[in-house]
């Protein structure tokens, strides 16, 4: 994995050196090659499809979830609770608000990302990751996009569990998100004047529908496509700027976070449950 000889590309100018550059000879930045890791880490990235990552992990925790409590699927309350998992499964597997966060559970805004409440709220959300994903990943590259659609989902849920405090799940928050960034992205001249309308309307219909449709998080979709606005106003497009490698270390962070997070909720939603 660890390169400590022969030539690279740097991360932040884009010229060939040597992977042992204390500096880069080009632009100055200090350690490009990262004492050897860096040429792993690029190709990591380079084939790091973050819109079927997110689909994977949506829908095997969706299936875990499903399989913790599989009485509840004999309850169904409405249209929108079909194959619904029970609440004790989704706290179990990362669910934010409620009692998640009056404990302290701050990772639950990134487990809950992952989580979804049925079969129409999970399938929706993952129709939504396919179409807008591979764009993000285009414009802004693989790592900017999953940092883009992990902050949107967090702020969402952190301005959600702020104003209401009530449980939710769900990746509609990131999803808003990656509307935002396009957006972005169009308004820099990218994308022209009838794909950043589009959008736009894209953006206002959904939200709107989240009014008259039951169980929707506005706040976290206020949230989330707040997150990925000032996010994206950040990140340069992937045809303007290599993505650094710091950018690439802060998704492995949040994919650490993320799966430390399941872990630290099943542990601690069984020790409440071994105190009743």
């Amino acid at each position: 994995m660890r390169q400590t000889s022969g030539a690279m590309i740097c991360p932040s100018c884009g010229k060939l050196i040597s992977v042992s550059e204390e500096r880069c000879p080009f632009c100055g930045a200090w350690r490009p090659g990262m004492f050897g890791y860096a040429p792993a880490m690029r190709r990591l990235f380079g084939t790091f499809d973050f819109p079927h990552l997110i689909v994977v992990a949506c829908v095997a925790l969706y299936v875990i979830a499903l399989l913790l409590d599989p009485a509840a699927l004999l309850h169904p309350r409405d249209l929108f609770s079909i194959l619904s998992p029970s609440n004790l499964a989704l706290y179990e597997t990362g669910m934010t608000g409620g009692p998640a966060w009056s404990n302290g559970w701050w990772w639950t805004v990134f487990t809950a990302i992952f989580l979804h409440g049925g079969l129409l709220h999970i399938f929706f959300n993952m129709m939504w990751v396919r179409d807008l994903g591979p764009a993000v990943m285009r414009l802004f590259g693989s790592a900017r996009g999953f940092v883009i659609f992990m902050v949107a989902g967090a702020l969402g849920f952190v301005v959600s569990n702020v104003v209401t405090g009530h449980p939710s799940v769900g990746a509609s928050g990131s999803i808003f998100g990656l509307l935002a960034a396009l957006i972005v992205y169009g308004r820099r001249g990218g994308g022209g004047v009838m794909m950043t309308q589009q959008l736009w309307q894209w953006a206002i219909i959904l939200f709107v529908m989240g009014f008259f449709l039951p169980g929707v998080n506005n706040w976290a979709h206020a949230g989330g496509f707040a997150g990925g606005w000032l996010t994206a106003q950040v990140m340069p497009a992937h045809h303007e700027r290599r993505e650094s490698l710091g950018v690439q270390l802060l998704a492995l962070a949040f994919v650490a976070v993320t799966l430390v997070g399941f872990v630290l909720s099943f542990i601690n939603v069984r020790a409440e449950l071994g105190k009743g």
